[in-house]
């Protein structure tokens, strides 16, 4: 009998299929005959070790998804399309016999051969990319000069034959030495070591700027020290490469990467050295929770506030919640990082689920930024920008120093009209309208990614008198740049950084720590540490305090929280504008003079009373067609189903979403709501037998969304 966790290869009616062996049994409710036998076996041995098969089984049944999918979900193409589990053969260069005794300072008239020389000299074959990659220059020429000299030569090896186990034996630490932690650092530091040796969650509570990553940084190497291998979560890509080359930086170890950048041979790679334990650290998105392990012992959860964590579409799990149940499986420790930890994670720390540490002050000589809150009633607003706001602006740059603009909506305007009838430019697939975006000139639907050209006569009345109502981050990067025509403003957002490396580009102007501007969405509030930063300015903040979410408000918290977070973590003192027409609203109030802390802890009281998660657990059931009576009639009919089977399952619904129409299609949504998790997953088996059995299930689309976070 096969084991668990090979590849084989499948009849599926007039096609062979790849699948996975996820169990066996000696017997089967169908007829023999119509059970058809495996074509063949692809792995000789197994490609996926029992506890990483058991967290696939734990999150399919608790996310309600089909097993096989969620397995392809996170396993790398050449996997999923049944090629060899191995590495390929890559082109290495090293030094040459005669070079080995070569004193390098020969080199000194071409300081780029000899760079390379030394680096030969240090560790071995390496390829072209590699010493790009440690270099931070292309070397095609100097491998060539050097060829030429007789100095290096060319080779082949397996590129697990080239991963950073060469440096075994060489010393822990890279050019960037561990520093010393303040009091409070020292603490946490402590408390999480002495937890290292079994499972147990973490909740490091650190005020942005507090070091939490130099904390980080030191229980890895204490991880390493032991042998182990280390799973780093981040939310976003954009935070991968900075990550990845300050732990580089930090250690003499291999860092492997897994996120969506990825060609498909480097995913493979990667995923095979993390499995066979030459990786010794491994950073990623939320996917690379199920990365395989050899010698797992530490996860760490970076920003686990954060709602990438959670899959919007196809397999919705958290990458957060299944980090800890892997490290529960593993029986090794996970660490849970932020500055503004979701009410989740803090109920289960003030509960005494989770353990918790507190970072309460920023290290070094940084202080937290003061706050002043822009009542804009009564004043002169051009392009979003007060004028009080424009002048701090100007102190700021005068002063030599940087600023950082934020508002969370792309696009030049979000609403495009006709000053004659009123007309809007609305998207007829969606109940939105469209975005003018100027850099190309274009009308795009944020929603449903549709695009069009950009008009210039009204499509009603015909009237060429068009304009804008609202901002986004291309009108108030032209705005700045009138005002303010002396000083760079770089754009970040979703736009501005689709090509390939944009965003590094950028911030590495930023970083050179001149004067600018920087303008951008929440992309600019995950993580990243800009010590020019002295004012942070948030525009419209006045969105998350009226949202129809009941998590609206904590996550509103968390994001100005996030974004004032940026300013002052240099020599200098921050601080944050926030313009509002709504200054005296409790919550927003409470945020600034309390700090996000005491915020959360009332967000919690609320919650409690209203019976709202983390004191109860939800799920959302799905439906949408292109008529609206489909989906309605679905769930109407799956509710009825579902009706008094559970005691303790509350029913809510069907409603349509808060976007009824979207892509072309109708949506409606069922809520399930229970006080206990377990009423709430037997309630989640009987809906998905009501959803599969009905007649219509083929002629609309479904899904189940547990723990939702988005409820558009």
């Amino acid at each position: 009998m096969l084991e668990p966790g090979r590849r084989v290869e499948v009849p599926f009616g007039t096609r062979k299929l790849i699948g996975v062996i996820t169990g066996s049994s000696s017997s089967s409710d169908f007829p023999e005959n119509k059970i058809k036998k495996i074509s063949k076996v692809i792995d000789n041995d197994t490609l996926l070790d029992e506890k990483l098969l058991s967290l696939y089984r734990w999150s399919a049944d608790y996310y309600q998804h089909p097993i096989g999918q969620a397995l392809q979900t996170s396993l790398p193409k050449q996997l999923r399309r049944g090629l060899p589990a191995a590495v390929s053969i890559e082109t290495t260069w090293q030094l040459s016999k005669s070079a080995r005794n070569l004193d390098p300072e020969s080199l000194k008239s071409a300081p780029r051969q000899q760079q390379v020389v030394e680096l030969l000299s240090k560790i071995g074959a390496l390829t072209s990319a590699q010493i790009k990659e440690a270099l931070e220059f292309a070397p095609g020429s100097c491998l060539s000069s050097l060829m030429e000299k007789g100095l290096v030569v060319k080779g082949e090896q397996s590129t697990l034959q080239l991963r950073f186990d060469k440096k075994k034996g060489v010393e822990l630490y890279g050019k960037d030495r561990p520093l010393t932690l303040n009091t409070e650092q020292q603490q946490a530091f402590d408390a999480i070591s002495s937890l290292a040796n079994g499972y147990s969650t973490t909740l490091l509570e650190g005020v942005t700027g507090s070091g939490k990553t130099e904390i980080y940084l030191q229980l890895i190497a204490g991880a390493l020290k032991a042998g182990s291998q280390v799973l780093v979560l981040v939310p976003e890509i954009s935070l991968t490469p900075q990550t990845i080359r300050r732990f580089q930086d930090r250690f003499n170890r291999y860092v492997v990467a897994f996120h969506s950048g990825l060609n498909d041979t480097q995913r493979l790679t990667a995923w095979l050295d993390a499995r066979d334990g030459t990786a010794d650290i491994i950073i990623g998105t939320r996917s690379a929770v199920f990365t395989p392990m050899d010698r797992p012992g530490l996860i760490i959860v970076d920003e686990e506030h954060d709602s990438s964590y959670k899959q919007q579409d196809g397999f919705r799990y958290s990458g957060r919640d299944l980090a800890i149940y892997r490290g529960r499986l593993l029986n090794i420790p996970v660490i849970l990082g932020t500055a503004t930890p979701s009410l989740e994670s803090l109920n289960n720390a003030l509960t005494g689920r989770y353990h918790y540490q507190a970072l309460t002050e920023r290290a070094g000589e940084a202080s937290h930024p003061a706050f002043r809150i822009l009542d804009l009633k009564g004043m002169t607003v051009t392009n979003g920008l007060s004028e009080a706001l424009v002048d701090s602006i100007r102190t700021h740059l005068e002063n030599s120093n940087q600023v950082l603009v934020f508002l969370n909506r792309r696009g030049f305007a979000p609403i495009l009209l006709c000053r004659e009838c009123g007309w809007i430019a609305a998207c007829p697939r969606c109940d939105s309208s469209y975005t003018l975006h100027r850099t190309p000139a274009s009308l795009s639907c944020h929603h449903c990614e549709s695009v069009k050209p950009a008009i210039t006569a009204c499509q009603e009345c015909g009237s060429s008198e068009l304009g804008t109502m609202g901002i986004g981050t291309e009108k108030t990067e032209q705005a700045l740049g009138q005002l303010f025509p002396g000083t760079p403003v770089y754009r970040i957002d979703r736009d501005s950084t689709r090509k390939k490396d944009s965003l590094q580009h950028i911030l590495a102007k930023v970083y050179s720590g001149k004067p600018c501007i920087l303008v951008g969405t929440q992309i600019l509030s995950k993580g990243h540490h800009f010590p020019g930063v002295t004012l942070v300015v948030i525009l419209d903040a006045d969105g998350g305090l009226f949202s129809g979410n009941f998590r609206g408000q904590e996550h509103m918290g968390q994001l100005i929280t996030q974004v004032a977070g940026r300013a002052g973590r240099g020599k200098d003192i921050g601080e944050v504008a926030i313009q509002t027409y709504n200054s005296s609203h409790p919550t927003l109030q409470a945020l600034v003079n309390d700090g996000y802390g005491p915020f959360a802890r009332e967000l919690l009281k609320e919650r409690k009373m209203g019976n709202l998660p983390p004191y109860s657990f939800m799920a959302l059931a799905k439906a949408e067609a292109a008529t609206r009576a489909l989906p309605e009639n679905f769930l109407n009919a799956v509710r009825e189903k579902l009706a008094g089977k559970v005691n303790g399952l509350q029913l809510i619904g069907p409603l349509p979403s808060p976007m009824e129409k979207r892509g072309g299609l109708f949506r409606f949504q069922l809520l399930l709501e229970a006080e206990k998790r377990s009423v709430l997953q037997l309630g989640l088996h009987h809906l998905m037998t009501a959803m599969e059995k009905h007649e219509s299930n083929r002629k609309i689309r479904w899904a189940v969304d547990v723990d939702p976070v988005d409820f558009t």
